[in-house]
C-alpha cells in the first residue's frame, strides 16, 4: 500500500471516528438534556406533592383547633357546678389564660378561681400521657408563670372526648380531676373516693 493511500485511509478512519464522536456527544446531549427534564418534573412534582400536604396538615390543624374550641366552650359551661359538686366553691372561669417565664410562654386553657383555690383545666380533642406529662409540668410551673396566684391552693383538671390508652389511668395517678366531655355536656369520671393533688 502506498503513502496516499494509507493517508485516506488514515484520514478516512479519523472521519469515521470523529462522525462517532460527534454522534456520541449528541447522544450525551440529548441523554443529558432528557435528565434534566425529568428531574425538573420531579422536582415540580415533589414540590406540588409538598404543598398538598401542607395545605392537608393546616386544615387537619384548624380541624383540631376547632374543636379544642368546641371542647372548651362545653367544659367551660358546666365546670363551676362539676367542681363545687366536688366541694371546690369555685365561682368564676375565665379562657385561655397566658403567661411566661424564662422567656417560654405557658397557656392554660380554663381556670377556675374563688378566693382561695383555683382549678386549671388542660382540654384536648385527644388526651395522650405525653400530653399529661406536658400539663403536670406546667402546674409545677404554674405560680411562678401567674405569680398572682401564688397564695392558692391549685388543683389540676384534664377535658377531653377521647383518651389513648392508659392516658386516664396516669391523669387519676397523678392528682388530677378527668373531665370527660361528651356532644351535649361533660362529667367528672374520676372515682368518688378520689382526692385531687394541691400545687
Amino acid at each position: 500500500m502506498g503513502k496516499s493511500t494509507a493517508r485516506k485511509t488514515e484520514k478516512l478512519d479519523f472521519e469515521k471516528v470523529w462522525l462517532m464522536f460527534q454522534e456520541t456527544d449528541k447522544k450525551f446531549q440529548e441523554t443529558k438534556e432528557l435528565l434534566v427534564q425529568s428531574s425538573l418534573e420531579t422536582d415540580k412534582k415533589f414540590q406540588e406533592t409538598d404543598g398538598q400536604i401542607k395545605k392537608l396538615i393546616k386544615k387537619m390543624s384548624e380541624v383540631e383547633t376547632r374543636w379544642g374550641k368546641f371542647v372548651e366552650s362545653l367544659v367551660e359551661g358546666t365546670l363551676i357546678k362539676l367542681l363545687n359538686r366536688k366541694g371546690i366553691d369555685v365561682q368564676h372561669t375565665f379562657l385561655r389564660a397566658k403567661g411566661s417565664l424564662k422567656n417560654k410562654q405557658y397557656e392554660i386553657d380554663i381556670i377556675a378561681k374563688n378566693g382561695h383555690q383555683v382549678v386549671a383545666v388542660e382540654v384536648k380533642t385527644t388526651l395522650s400521657v405525653e400530653d399529661v406529662k406536658k400539663f403536670l409540668f406546667k402546674l409545677k410551673v404554674f405560680k411562678e408563670v401567674f405569680p398572682e396566684y401564688s397564695t392558692n391552693e391549685v388543683i389540676g383538671a384534664v377535658a377531653y372526648i377521647s383518651v389513648e390508652p392508659e392516658a386516664d389511668r396516669y391523669v387519676s395517678r397523678n392528682g388530677l380531676f378527668v373531665i370527660k366531655a361528651t356532644n351535649k355536656s361533660a362529667r367528672i369520671v374520676n372515682r368518688d373516693t378520689f382526692k385531687p393533688k394541691i400545687w
